[in-house]
């Protein structure tokens, strides 16, 4: 449960928020620099909030919190007082502080002057103003008129002031990462800058640096007054701030210092697993938790064991997924499957079969679903604002394998394990198979020259990692042929995608899932639905998530039209789980459903299906030979390249753009040209499952 409120002190209202957690040592994660809010802390609260009592706040200047004018109100006695004001207001008797830059700082004046409320510190990159010189800053004055605006030139209050603030942002958020790959660290921060005028920074930093008028206390007599314990964490290569600030403020404090080797300023962004992790232990050691009993069998005398990890980004993944479980399980009797899965793959899962830890998982298809437009889904960039969802769902996993033994994970495009696994090599303990039906991040001509250059960044992180760290995998399984890869390039001056992942990835055929219906089969099913033998039917569905609902709604539209067109044309439009069929309009003609019981089969026994670009649908309707429409989400990189590309290869499928289908007209002529089409696609394999199912034994 999470409550917002705000405390009252001096005339400022303080922003905040706590994440209850009754019974548990209370986190305090404090502000930081008034250029970012609270919403920095996004990758660390929900892990801390599952173990313990986490409050944050907005400090004056920033996010919800007042902005007041004048240096005099933003020295740091005032923040130190604020957290004071916060704890009370929330009820907090005793907390561990948490600091990032000048965070830290004000933690230890809290700590130093209220020690019976502060349990431990940890001060990340702090900017303490500590006697460590540091040259390439101190060479430009803060508040002098300056002749150049290069580098730290930039950190000036009259170039803020003067226009130059933006400039300003761009290079110290620049400075803030320096880890290779942190274009969305770098995004986000510079997002938040935004929200604060340069006026009230330059009022922030003009009380932090004590001019005018400001008077500092001494940090370093504050430092020797602080008797709880303290963690000091610095990036070796803290641009903002060098790592021998850290080095003195653990001295000081006699505290304990973990410095990141190459690390750089803003560590619980860029490093997020292993700074929960430190948190985590930190927090443990001055709380001890209650020890669980737990029993660990023998290595060779316990069943084996696997854990499936299966991406709830609509249901194709989940079906295939089954199919090599029970593949698996055939070759393996003795196995012991189990899913850290969620809706809706739980959907087709026996529930004794999920892991309980499946319900700490936070939603993907609530997020993508928020992300999309009318069938407009840009796929890229609503993957890389699922960071903080990635960081909590690979810390939820980690627990699971930290505390119970696993000889392999399996995951289906589980991009949170795969990816974190590799920026964390030391955390696998398991043999560690990857499978996924495309390779390759694409950009969309909408999104321009910035696309194409972040697509090209993330593929080269990836590449990178593989060349790196190659025993994080120990089978990449690309579920198709070679021939589904599409013969197109990372990047500028990066391999060819087709070239690379055959030399990069074992190849398992297509996995359906199923046997394609026969013709008495197919028949069954259509008197089963009501479908008289003169009668045609035409299925309408869009998969797992709620996004395809504007779809369905343009479909809708046309039947009246196309039924005039076809006599005895019925259409069965299915929702899927996240789409209340109670919300659509009804047609005469028309069943609409909600949940269709092996609605594979029953696609496989339709006239004409009109659908989205997913590839499993279409590739259900191409294995089972029937003709269908499919209408690709604008944006989305994957149906409308790596989908079309594989269906081309097959010469499957009519493809129908969303602007075309808006039009009843066109579209009600569409379905009744297509359903009278005749179908020759290329044949689909039928052993995708149990070649899977084979790459995978042989970790076992």
């Amino acid at each position: 449960m999470t409550d917002v409120g705000f405390a009252s002190r001096a005339g400022v209202r303080i922003a905040y928020k706590v994440y209850d957690n009754p019974g548990k040592p209370t986190v305090v994660l404090m502000p930081t620099w008034s250029i970012v809010p609270s919403r920095f802390w996004k990758a660390q609260v929900p892990y801390l909030a599952r173990h313990y009592r986490v409050v944050t706040f907005d400090g004056r200047g920033s996010g919800d919190t007042d902005r007041p004018v004048g240096a005099e109100s933003y020295a740091d006695s005032e923040y130190a007082a604020d957290t004071v004001a916060v704890m009370d207001a929330t009820g907090t008797d005793r907390a561990v502080l948490v600091g990032l830059s000048c965070g830290a700082t004000w933690s230890v004046h809290v700590a130093a002057r209220h020690p019976d409320r502060v349990a431990g510190v940890v001060a990340i990159g702090p900017a303490c103003g500590l006697r460590v010189t540091d040259p390439e800053r101190e060479q430009y004055a803060w508040d002098a008129r300056l002749d150049t605006t290069e580098g730290w030139a930039k950190y000036n209050r009259n170039y803020w002031l003067e226009g130059g603030y933006d400039d300003f942002v761009e290079f110290f958020m620049g400075r803030m990462f320096t880890e290779p790959h942190s274009t969305k660290q770098i995004e986000d921060s510079v997002g938040w800058a935004h929200e604060i005028t340069p006026e009230t920074l330059a009022d922030t930093t003009a009380g932090r640096l004590g001019c005018d008028g400001v008077v500092c206390e001494s940090i370093e007599e504050l430092c020797l007054r602080v008797r709880c314990p303290v963690l000091v964490v610095h990036g070796t290569n803290d641009r903002i701030r060098a790592s021998a600030i850290g080095e003195r403020l653990a001295e000081l404090t006699g505290g304990s210092l973990v410095l990141f080797e190459d690390g750089g300023h803003g560590l619980p962004a860029r490093s997020p697993v292993e700074i929960n992790l430190l948190l985590r232990d930190f927090v443990d050691r001055i709380h001890p938790p209650v020890v669980v009993s737990s029993r660990r069998p023998r290595a060779l005398t316990r069943r084996p064991r696997a854990l499936y990890l299966s991406s709830p980004i609509g249901l194709g993944h989940a079906r295939r997924d089954v199919a090599i479980a029970a593949e698996l399980r055939r070759l393996h009797p003795s196995l012991e499957i189990g899913w850290l899965a969620q809706h809706p793959v739980t959907a087709l899962l026996d529930p004794a079969q999920v892991h309980p830890a499946s319900a700490w998982l936070a939603n993907e298809s609530s997020h993508v679903e928020h992300e999309a437009g009318e069938h407009d889904l840009h796929a890229f960039e609503a993957i890389r604002r699922m960071d903080a969802i990635l960081v909590q769902n690979f810390m939820v996993f980690n627990e699971v394998v930290e505390s119970e033994r696993y000889d392999l994970v399996i995951a289906d495009e589980a991009w949170d394990v795969d990816y974190f696994l590799h920026e964390n090599p030391h955390l696998k303990r398991f043999a560690f198979a990857w499978l996924t039906d495309f390779v390759g991040w694409l950009p969309m001509p909408e999104g321009g020259a910035r696309e194409a250059a972040l697509t090209a960044d993330y593929n080269k992180e990836m590449l990178s990692h593989r060349a790196r760290l190659r025993r994080v995998r120990d089978a990449s399984i690309f579920v198709g042929t070679p021939d589904d890869v599409v013969p197109m390039s990372f990047g500028p001056d990066l391999p060819e995608i087709r070239e690379w992942t055959v030399s990069n990835f074992d190849f398992a055929g297509y996995v359906t899932g199923f046997v394609p219906p026969s013709s008495a089969e197919r028949l069954a099913t259509r008197h089963k639905l009501g479908i008289s033998d003169d009668e045609l039917l035409c299925v309408v569905t869009v998969g797992g998530s709620g996004v395809g609902e504007p779809l369905l709604r343009r479909v809708l539209d046309a039947i009246p039209l196309a039924r005039r067109q076809v006599p005895g044309l019925r259409f069965l439009v299915v929702t899927g789980p996240r789409i209340d069929p109670r919300s659509l309009p009804r047609r005469a003609g028309t069943t609409v459903r909600g949940y269709v019981p092996d609605l594979h089969r029953v696609l496989a026994s339709c006239d004409l299906a009109v659908v989205q670009g997913g590839l499993t649908t279409c590739m259900e309707l191409t294995a089972a030979g029937r003709p269908f429409i499919y209408v690709p989400l604008r944006n989305h990189f994957e149906q409308n390249y790596h989908v079309r590309h594989r269906l081309d290869r097959y010469g499957a499928g009519e493809c129908l753009q969303y602007e075309e289908a808006t039009d009843p007209d066109h579209l009600a002529t569409t379905i009744a040209k297509s359903i009278a089409r005749p179908v020759t696609y290329e044949p689909v394999e039928t052993d995708g499952a149990t070649r899977a199912a084979s790459l995978l034994s042989s970790l076992l």
